[in-house]
């Protein structure tokens, strides 16, 4: 919750300080940048913290492939520099691209301890140093921007977070790596090789409506669009991260008890949804205040990608835990053909509402989604192993119908009150969103459960703070 509250503060501090071009420019290399950083990883870190049996050997080989693959990339991103600011016509991307391809080095020497910290579940640690890192960057990045320096502010930003982290996790993890092994490589580096390709075809519809707005419509147009986007889905990949970080190992080691495993990927699925789906509803009923309560009036051209972003973040968290079913039983193989498929219903989505300019691919992505991509997600997911497509469905049920009630409770409230923005006012429409959510999981015995089981446990904590404050 600390690193969250600092990520969004950063967020909204910077977008009053830097103009949406600033956001843009660095836009235009974070898309190329995300398919190299998958190049640089080459899904080694998944096989560190999937393989049962990992000998010391092993592990230096996976370290010495990350630290020469992060070198080679940040090699070919300095050479690509130049290229890549005729292909924008920013002039100013070439020596910001050589900057930036640093980056690739510091996590190259990085990606084996992390990866070891996940598979010894040392969860705090990794909390830990993620929320100093993250705080060194917004600290330098702010400082940079009160003292005028613009998109550098962003670029250094994003050379102390990965270098923080270089620095503790090696402090932190005490593996050092020695020589590298000679056998037993061939099953890791296979299924490095699926996670990547996965990873790609992930990486490339996610960056191709950076790339193509910024390529068509430049900067300014960019900026709104990244800032807006990372606005709304910061949350979804703050919290997809620490669940995948321990989803991946306590699913792993129930992967032989078909019961357990399957009543787990449940209350993931479930959790999950309740505390994403419904806040992402009544956000997109209410974008207008979110933005200029956040970024201020100079942003409310970003209303409408606010609405649709809210409503793409109502189920990328659910859809993106389709993969833990994929990397815990060990079907990468068929994770990567199933990457393949959304990638190609993102990209159709992407060249479909192009026409109509950003707002048009925000709503084609949106519609996608939640049409084709997430029916899709889960029925290709479920096709083998202990969770069936109803399973899935079913636990998505409560958290849905919980977001549909709290968006039309919102509206309601709304239609009632004034446009302007007021406490009053985002406090009635908050009330009225969390007793129709409340409503709305009493009425399903499950969750009517877990909140009874909430409010008892509730009450003894209570009880027991009572009796040790009573003389």
């Amino acid at each position: 919750m600390v690193r969250v509250l600092g990520q969004m503060a950063t967020l909204v501090v910077l977008a009053r300080l830097l103009p949406p071009a600033a956001f843009g420019l660095l836009a235009m290399i974070a898309a190329v940048g995300l398919v190299l950083d998958l190049l640089k990883d080459l899904g080694l870190s998944s096989a560190t913290i999937q393989k049962p049996d990992l000998a010391h050997s092993q592990v230096s080989a996976l370290f010495w492939i990350n630290a020469a693959a992060g070198i080679l990339l940040a090699v070919a991103l300095v050479l690509a520099a130049p290229l890549l600011a005729a292909f924008y016509d920013q002039s100013e991307l070439g020596p910001v691209t050589r900057w930036l391809a640093l980056g690739f080095v510091l996590s190259g020497f990085t990606v084996q301890h992390w990866a070891l910290l996940r598979r010894q579940m040392r969860f705090a640690a990794i909390a830990g140093l993620e929320t100093v890192a993250d705080y060194a960057g917004f600290a330098v990045a702010i400082a940079l921007a009160l003292a005028g320096k613009g998109y550098w502010a962003l670029v250094v930003q994003r050379l102390v977070s990965p270098a923080v982290l270089m620095v503790g996790s090696w402090v932190i993890c005490r593996w050092r790596p020695g020589r590298p092994a000679s056998t037993g490589m061939r099953g890791l580096l296979h299924f490095g090789a699926s996670v990547t390709g996965s990873g790609l075809a992930t990486a490339l519809a996610r960056s191709f409506d950076q790339i193509l707005i910024g390529w068509l419509w430049g900067p300014a147009v960019l900026g709104l669009y990244e800032r807006t986007s990372r606005l709304l889905l910061l949350p979804v990949n703050t919290i997809n991260a620490p669940v995948y970080a321990a989803g991946m190992p306590a699913l792993s080691r129930l992967a032989d008890q078909p019961e357990r495993y399957r009543a787990m990927f449940r209350q993931i699925v479930q959790k999950l949804g309740l505390l994403t789906m419904p806040a992402f509803a009544v956000v997109a009923v209410a974008a207008d205040w979110v933005v200029e309560i956040l970024f201020g009036p100079s942003w409310l051209e970003a209303v409408p990608l606010a609405i649709l972003f809210s409503v793409s973040a109502t189920f990328l968290p659910v859809l993106l835990t389709m993969g833990l079913l994929y990397l815990t039983q060990d079907r990468t193989g068929e994770m990567l053909r199933a990457t393949l498929i959304d990638s190609a219903l993102c990209l159709a989505a992407i060249i479909a509402g192009l026409p109509w300019g950003a707002v048009g691919i925000a709503a084609a992505l949106a519609i996608v989604g939640l049409v084709l991509r997430t029916p899709v997600a889960f029925w290709l997911a479920t096709r083998r192993g202990p969770v069936s497509v109803a399973d899935t469905w079913r636990a998505v049920a409560p958290p849905a119908s919980a977001a549909l009630a709290a968006a039309a409770a919102a509206w309601t409230a709304r239609a009632f009150m004034s446009r302007e923005v007021s406490v009053q006012a985002v406090t009635a429409v908050g009330a009225m969103a969390l007793l129709a959510i409340l409503l709305v999981l009493l009425a399903w015995p499950e969750t009517r459960q877990d909140l009874r089981s909430g409010a008892y446990r509730a009450a003894i904590l209570v009880r027991r703070r009572r009796a040790i404050l009573e003389p």
